[in-house]
């Protein structure tokens, strides 16, 4: 075995580790206002939505359908979509924004165990009664976004601006800007000479810190052969386009990092006011948890879906588990209605697997799916999070 091969298998391993024990991810890194104008989300449709931190799923509630099946293999991340669930039936809005929005609640250990804990699965209640701690203020940094893995990256990206008082100024310039010719302004004078450094791109450059922003080996692998310039420099791009190009008033995914919390005007659907009540009045009981893979749950229903929001696990499944990878579109084709839609993200922009993948009996995938590429390339540019190369959209075709 080479020494490349090594580190390879030893970077996935560290991945698997920490993921096997972790709760990876406290928020959504997928833009759902994007997702919507892919999907068309009607009254009848029937989705499966892989959970992560269940944000998108509440999102996409808000669009009325029929059914959402939240599916993810990682009962960590189930555990949290029950918590807000739990959250949004029991809980008034002040009481659910303190913990969700502002990460913290004077009182999380009481509402946990006075209104939330009634309402969750047995796997959910051990765990929340070993961790609800992270929503007490003065913890892990004061807010449940320093949490889990991709909290603890955050939290080191403070910590690091606590030691950086201009640069912090200089962000905090730009998150007030009002408008996209200020924030660029702000961002070319005062944080991007004080940002991009050796230190920065060598951070960023590290497997550990990709696994702690549950990014798996495959897929960063395939980021450093699609980029010149490697981890360090997409970030670099990804960053400056966001912060240069949209605007950041309505930026709740990369502000909620800056910030440590949410605001009342930069938050997800879910958690404004108007979004918390429609939820709450009966759009959130539309929503079903199954901790499974994807295959294993299309094995397990007799629904037919309509809608498929798959994120980006294939980048690593057809690394490591081709065959698995075939056997999960077989599911998706066998419980996929005629009209179907699909959307998933890749970390390069024409993933191989799409034009090498065959699924016995039908063959390529462009055999049963048409893929928007136009649409999905035009939405890629609004996207707000912008930190995958690819987009994709499928429409069946049958």
């Amino acid at each position: 075995m080479t020494r490349t091969r090594l580190a390879d298998r030893i970077n996935q391993g560290v991945f698997n580790a920490l993921y096997s024990r972790s709760l990876v991810y406290n928020t959504c890194w997928e833009d759902p206002a994007v997702d919507r104008r892919a999907l068309h989300i009607g009254p009848d449709d029937r989705l499966l939505v892989i959970t992560s931190a269940g944000c998108n799923v509440l999102d996409y509630a808000l669009c009325g359908p029929a059914r959402i099946h939240a599916v993810d293999a990682n009962p960590r991340q189930t555990a949290l979509l029950e918590l807000k669930l739990a959250g949004i039936r029991r809980l008034a809005h002040a009481d659910f924004f303190a913990l969700f929005g502002d990460g913290r609640h004077a009182e999380a250990r009481a509402v946990y165990h006075d209104a939330l804990r009634v309402d969750l699965s047995p796997f959910a209640r051990s765990y929340w009664d070993r961790h609800i701690a992270a929503f007490e203020p003065g913890r892990r940094g004061g807010s449940f976004y320093y949490f889990g893995l991709s909290g603890w990256v955050a939290r080191g990206f403070r910590a690091y601006l606590n030691f950086r008082p201009g640069l912090r100024t200089a962000i905090d310039r730009v998150l007030a800007a009002t408008d996209i010719e200020e924030q660029r302004a702000h961002y070319d004078r005062d944080v991007a000479p004080r940002l991009w450094g050796r230190g920065m791109n060598w951070a960023l450059s590290r497997p550990f810190t990709m696994s702690l922003l549950g990014v798996p080996h495959p897929q960063r692998e395939e980021v450093v052969r699609s980029h010149d310039n490697g981890i360090a420099g997409f970030i670099r791009e990804a960053v400056e386009y966001v912060f240069c190009s949209l605007p950041i008033t309505d930026n709740y995914f990369w502000s909620l990092y800056l910030r440590g919390r949410y605001t009342a005007s930069c938050c997800p659907e879910y958690l404004k006011p108007e979004g918390f009540a429609a939820l709450k009045s009966g759009l959130v009981d539309c929503i079903e948890p199954h901790t499974s893979t994807v295959t294993g749950f299309l094995h397990e229903t007799d629904e037919q879906l309509s809608r498929f929001v798959l994120l980006d696990h294939m980048d690593w499944m057809s690394v490591y588990h081709p065959q698995a990878l075939v056997e999960e579109w077989q599911a998706i084709i066998e419980r996929a209605t005629p009209d179907a839609r699909l959307i998933f993200r890749s970390a390069h922009a024409e993933p191989g697997y799409l034009e090498t993948l065959r699924i016995p009996g039908i063959g390529s995938l462009h055999e049963r799916f048409h893929f928007e590429r136009e649409l999905a390339a035009q939405l890629q540019t609004h996207d707000r999070v912008h930190t995958y190369a690819g987009f994709h959209i499928a429409q069946h075709a049958v």
